[in-house]
């Protein structure tokens, strides 16, 4: 009896695939880090929940005021504005590119 081969190297794809898609969201995966160190204080940095702060809103809502890849230069530069009590802060640009990627995990 012959055994259709296409089943087990499907099967094999499937396996592989989290671990790919893993190694594709290590940029997002640090990103995240940085939010839950930096940010998680008054915004909401997942995809449910609402902002320990009121005024401060949840990351998966920041795609619907701007596009997110245009934070760029402000993380690195310095934030000095967004919600009134927010603190100035700076990102190097791998980590701000970082900090972008895990926001725009948030869209989907």
């Amino acid at each position: 009896m012959r055994r259709p081969i296409a089943l087990p190297i499907l099967a094999l794809g499937l396996i592989a695939l989290p671990a790919a898609a893993q190694a594709l969201d290590a940029r997002a995966q640090r990103g995240e880090t940085i939010a839950r160190t930096n940010c998680a204080r008054c915004h909401a940095i997942g995809r449910i929940g609402a902002s320990p702060l009121a005024e401060a809103p949840p990351f998966r809502e920041l795609h619907h005021r701007y596009p997110v890849t245009d934070l760029g230069e402000a993380l690195a530069e310095g934030i000095t504005t967004g919600h009134p009590s927010m603190p100035e802060f700076r990102l190097d640009p791998d980590q701000a590119q970082a900090l972008i990627a895990y926001l725009q995990t948030l869209e989907r």
